[in-house]
């Protein structure tokens, strides 16, 4: 027998060293993902290759009854099992299955409006990187008794790096803290160094952790992996493919009747308690017989597959057990979102790959599923299983799943399980107060911004094909005459010069330390003050690459991987409040700390402070790199200094524009919207920016453990003397306008290259912190204003009562009566 990992392994020198059963529970193909090149392949798991029911549901169960021999017949009794999306989900089952009395949850991708989040976590490596955790029973992880909690067992198909359990572990042991874990996988593929920091976790919470698997081992990678194998990807795809040639005129599949049990649920989205499991077992003999005669027998049905639906494994895995105890033969697996190559070679994990749209409306929008090896595994029936929200048109359409089984079975048929809606779901909304539409996920790089998919996930719509732009001076005679709001329209986005360019580069080089320890303070002030897993939340697009340092500084030096989300936040219309929507349905809302670049006056604290009164559970207070408005206790610093993020627009930022807000384009259920300049890729500096301050972290640790310390012992509560001093400088100028004064250095820069500016005030002898502002200034022909009393380095001053043509405050032109 040729290994299946032999055609990865020769062309880009992947290994796996260890057991000597690893190489027959895993092979090996590549990932369509730029995270991660190799995906490990598991024969057992009935996932992505069909293998008999009993051998699937076999492997789960045993390592089930290792834990509970681990635990003992007490601590199995109030144990609980965690299993993970998509993947693990039928043998989370399983191994609940073997320690016999436990109840079960799995992770899931399918948010539902009326069941709240009991927490969630992120799966970097993953397409699809947020995990939510949506039990019926609101004391699901309290379970234990007097006792206290009882052990958790989280379950995963192979612990690679041991990333996505530490994200979970400790999302949950802030929730839940226990102190007993076990963490079970068919593989444990773990290097030493993500060994150690699980054992870190174990001495930080004083918890115990043990792990049981089939088969240990580790994964050999080539340092340029990814790139070859991104590349080798490629040149698969530019082979031309054989087109599928269908097995069968094409006919409606046969729909087979289960009779599935009222109120049983259809796997462990929700719940799975020994009651549910017992009521399955019972009922399963007559399902099996249904299936069996729907099909025509054994002998008429020939080879069966019975095709299982992303999270949805467990059902049709003890279904098609059944089917093989009454004596077909059965293979199963199930469709996965997972892009991989498919590569017809014996030496290759995944030799065929149906392509089909998405057909149960999935909360992340439209996109491609698949169906591995089943095209040319020689069954003569497949057996689609899915719930009934997957029942939809597209499922049944031209090109769906039914239509492309069509082309590797002769027959096909369709069984459908009641998706199950926990009991505590309001009744049906009436037509004048109708439910509200499950809302997209977070765009991410490289489709939306030039950030890495992990830095950050954008609550946002595309707006990049709709034409914004408008010229400065349009823009400001529009706002200033109360025909249009600022978040209508973009302004053209500034160009600079060689000359500015030069000086964006010497102040990051000048600042970076500077800016690394203030990223650093505010992080740890968040993690002690706040939340120990904190969802960050940025106020885009000036806080987005402050949201994005905070995640990487509490990955450098925690290891901890927190989700970061940027949304909109608009002065005088509030912030988005579907962003709000979709982060209350995926996370505890007591976890987000909102992140914003500075403070000027305060207007976006106090934005979102009234905007937040609707939203009970969110935390309005902004955590910010430089506060030098003293308006809010969660910052890096007070000083008001150059943040060289500051100095550039989109380039800078991602690559996307501010947002907008405009009634044409946003509609009721939509998200705020916002452009992906992908045209100015050339100028972009969004990773070197955050490379350059990430580079400078363990040069400040030292000053960031001091800094924090003494923040803790310090009165940080907010004087709002910016404020104050704003609304001196407005009565002073003769403006008479808070909103026309922007304090600061990063407010002045905006008004420079975004607005149409009057002068500048500049605090005298400020030095390098002004150069790019007098350089704006020079270039747009505005006067700077030295001062001896700014309580701000310097102060910009948009041009009152606009007109084009206008000079004075008074709004009349050089010359006229």
């Amino acid at each position: 027998m040729v290994w299946t990992g032999t055609w990865v392994s020769d062309r880009l020198g992947i290994e796996l060293a260890g057991d000597d059963e690893l190489r027959g529970l895993l092979g090996l193909a590549l990932r369509r993902n730029p995270k991660r090149a190799h995906l490990l392949v598991s024969g057992v798991l009935g996932k992505h290759v069909p293998q008999l029911p009993s051998v699937v549901h076999g492997h789960g169960v045993t390592l089930g009854r290792r834990v509970r021999a681990l635990l003992g017949p007490e601590e199995a009794a109030r144990a609980v099992v965690l299993g993970y999306a998509e993947t693990a989900t039928a043998l989370g089952h399983a191994v609940a299955d073997g320690l016999e009395s436990a109840p079960y949850l799995h992770s899931t991708r399918r948010p539902v409006a009326s069941v709240p989040s009991a927490g969630g976590f992120e799966e970097s490596h993953s397409h699809a990187t947020s995990h939510l955790l949506l039990p019926e029973d609101p004391a699901f992880f309290d379970r234990g008794g007097e006792a206290g909690r009882g052990p958790l067992v989280l379950v995963d198909d192979e612990f690679s790096t041991g990333n996505t359990v530490l994200n979970t572990l400790r999302d949950l042991h802030a929730r839940h803290p226990r102190d007993h874990y076990v963490i079970v996988a068919l593989v444990d593929m773990r290097a030493p160094g993500d060994a150690d920091r699980l054992t870190a976790f174990a001495e930080e919470t004083g918890a115990r952790v043990d792990v049981v698997a089939h088969a240990r081992g580790t994964v050999r990678l080539p340092e340029d992996v990814l790139a070859r194998g991104l590349r080798l990807v490629e040149e698969q795809d530019s082979r031309p493919a054989e087109p599928l040639v269908p097995c069968a005129p094409a006919v409606a599949p046969a729909r087979l009747e289960l009779g599935w049990p009222a109120g049983l649920p259809d796997g462990g989205r929700h719940g799975f308690t020994p009651d549910h499991r017992a009521r399955l077992r019972d009922a399963l003999p007559a399902m099996a017989s249904r299936i069996t005669d729907g099909l025509g027998g054994p002998e008429h049905a020939g080879r069966v597959l019975v095709l299982g639906f992303e999270e949805l494994m467990y059902a049709p895995l003890v279904l098609a057990r059944a089917l093989e105890e009454a004596g077909l033969d059965v293979r199963f697996s199930t469709t996965t979102r997972s892009p991989v190559l498919a590569v017809d070679d014996p030496g290759y994990a995944i030799r065929t790959r149906l392509a089909f749209p998405a057909h149960d409306d999935p909360a992340d929008g439209p996109g491609e599923r698949y169906a591995y090896n089943v095209a040319g595994g020689g069954f003569d029936t497949v057996l689609a299983v899915v719930d009934s929200a997957a029942d939809t048109p597209a499922l049944h359409a031209p090109g769906g799943l039914l239509a492309q089984l069509g082309t590797a079975a002769p027959r096909v048929a369709l069984a459908v399980v009641p998706a199950y809606t926990p009991a505590h779901t309001p009744a049906p909304r009436t037509p004048d107060r109708q439910e509200p539409p499950v809302l997209p996920a977070p765009l991410r790089g490289p489709d939306f911004s030039s950030y890495e998919p992990d830095d950050v996930g954008w609550l946002l719509q595309d707006l990049s094909a709709v034409r914004l732009e408008a010229p400065v001076e349009e823009r400001e005679e529009a706002v200033q005459r109360g025909g249009a709001h600022y978040a209508e329209s973009l302004p053209v986005e500034y160009q600079p010069t060689a000359e500015y360019q030069e000086l964006y580069r010497d102040a990051l080089a000048g600042s970076a330390a500077r800016i690394a320890r203030a990223v650093g303070t505010v992080t740890e002030l968040v993690l002690a003050e706040r939340s120990p897993r904190p969802v960050l939340v940025s106020l885009a697009r000036a806080g987005t690459p402050v949201g994005v340092l905070m995640r990487r500084w509490a990955r450098h030096r925690h290891g901890t991987e927190l989700p970061h989300y940027a949304v909109s936040i608009v002065r005088g219309r509030g912030i988005d409040a579907n962003a709000l929507r979709w982060l209350a349905a995926h996370h505890d809302p007591a976890d987000v700390v909102f992140v914003d670049g500075w403070t000027g006056k305060g207007a976006i604290t106090r934005e979102l402070a009234d905007a937040l009164a609707g939203f009970p559970g969110f935390d309005p207070e902004i955590a910010v790199l430089a506060d030098p408005g003293s308006c809010v206790r969660t910052y890096g610093t007070r000083e008001d200094f150059l943040i060289p993020s500051a100095c550039l627009n989109s380039t800078v930022s991602g690559l996307i524009s501010r947002t907008v807000l405009r009634d044409d384009l946003v509609g009721a259920d939509d998200y705020h919207g916002a452009k992906f300049y992908r045209e100015l890729s050339g100028s972009d500096v969004s990773r070197d920016f955050v490379a350059a301050v990430e580079a400078r972290f363990d040069e400040v640790a030292d000053a960031v453990d001091q800094q924090v310390k003494e923040a803790a012992s310090a009165d940080r509560a907010p004087t709002w003397e910016g404020w104050a001093a704003v609304e001196r400088i407005s009565e002073e100028q003769g403006i008479h306008d808070v909103n026309l004064v922007k304090p600061g250095v990063g407010e002045t820069t905006r008004v420079l290259l975004r607005r149409v500016p009057w002068k500048i005030l500049a605090r005298r002898g400020a030095g390098a912190d002004l150069a790019h502002i007098r350089l704006l200034a020079e270039q747009r022909g505005v006067p700077v204003e030295e001062r001896d009393d700014l309580p701000y380095t310097c102060v910009g001053l948009i041009h009152p009562r606009y007109t084009r043509g206008a000079t004075g405050a008074d709004g009349k032109a050089v010359g006229s009566a």
